[in-house]
């Protein structure tokens, strides 16, 4: 059996405790594995190596993926790069193939399973939204980072008596910014299912003041969308860095720290300031629950292999590793639920 694994989309930690964990099953069932450069891209340019013991030694502590990654759609309109995947997949001599990646790689996996090839898929993304698994890897370790970060902004926003709004990652889904702003103590959260009013998070603020809190961190999404008071735009819109799109159609966002802070300090005439943590989140070494979620993913994605059961995503379900189809795990995006945030909110101001 001859099993390519590829890495697409954006880099997170936990990527290559996943390519170790395959390689490590694979060469004990006696299959052989090759490595696909540079994602999806790599499947077009036939870029690829093997890889053995010696190629995975030393990883699992490391963060990004060795095999790079790119942001590659297949079936992008109006191309036909799929036909040409499908035929590399065969010129290769691949059995199957193991793509890890988040909602867009994962996507392409699902038309590529429905299109005749043999794919299991593995979920990645520091958003953790995709459907069909609890948690997914490198979501750990990015709001590990972020409340890290609040820790350290609270000791300089107290000692300034100033408000800082902390901008993290999340596109449609806010569970990072959720997640690190439960765990680093911040006085409200803003995240993209929520959209939010400048009124709304000023008297927070206010009121803190006036209980003697002299400071606040804010915590939002990049995601974040303000609600303004025009009835046309309740629901607000992207705060967007350009206009260029990626394959997939997305668009660069940011800036929605920088907005909320002016916009805070000019209602409430307090000192604010903004700090976006940006790739940061993605960056450096994995923390221990990812190394070991991304691992037990990569030994099951081979046993589904093994088992021929393709067209299936691994998952974290309670303690337990199992599978679910490609097409139900990218089918809708798991957001934050009401009652979750509903939770958070109890420990706002």
């Amino acid at each position: 059996m001859k099993i390519g694994v590829l890495t697409g989309g954006g880099d997170c930690p936990g990527l290559n405790a996943v390519i170790r964990g395959v390689v490590r099953k694979s060469l004990l069932l006696g299959y052989e594995v090759v490595g696909i450069k540079n994602g999806w891209r790599g499947l077009l340019d036939k870029n690829y190596y093997t890889l053995d013991h010696a190629a995975i030694s030393g990883i699992l502590h490391r963060g990004g993926t060795i095999l790079g990654s790119s942001r590659t759609n297949l079936y992008e309109k109006g191309k036909n790069y799929y036909q040409q995947a499908i035929d590399n997949y065969k010129e290769i001599g691949l059995d199957a193939l193991i793509a890890i990646g988040g909602e867009d790689t994962l996507g392409v996996a699902s038309k590529l399973y429905k299109d005749g090839l043999n794919v299991v898929g593995v979920p990645k993304t520091i958003d953790n939204d995709l459907s069909g698994t609890d948690y997914t890897f490198g979501f750990d370790t990015a709001v590990n980072i972020a409340t890290d970060a609040i820790d350290r902004l609270h000791t300089t926003a107290e000692s300034h008596n100033r408000v800082i709004v902390v901008e993290v990652m999340g596109r449609h889904a806010g569970w990072i910014a959720l997640y690190s702003g439960l765990a680093g103590g911040a006085d409200i959260t803003l995240i993209p299912e929520k959209p939010f009013k400048i009124k709304d998070v000023c008297d927070v603020i206010r009121t803190r003041h006036a209980r003697g809190k002299l400071f606040s961190i804010v915590v939002v999404s990049e995601g974040a969308k303000i609600n303004t008071e025009d009835e046309h735009d309740k629901d607000g819109s992207f705060v967007l860095q350009n206009l260029k799109k990626d394959s997939f159609g997305h668009v660069a966002l940011g800036g929605i720290g920088n907005i909320v802070a002016e916009e805070i300090e000019k209602e409430t005439g307090y000192e604010t300031r903004a700090v976006v943590l940006g790739h940061i989140q993605r960056g450096g070494t994995p923390t221990a629950a990812d190394r070991v979620l991304g691992s037990r993913f990569g030994i099951k994605a081979t046993e589904l292999v093994e088992a021929k059961d393709f067209g299936k995503m691994v998952a974290l379900n309670g303690a337990k590793i199992v599978s679910v189809s490609l097409e139900e795990a990218v089918g809708t995006l798991k957001t934050v639920d009401d009652e979750t945030y509903n939770e958070a909110q109890t420990l706002f101001g």
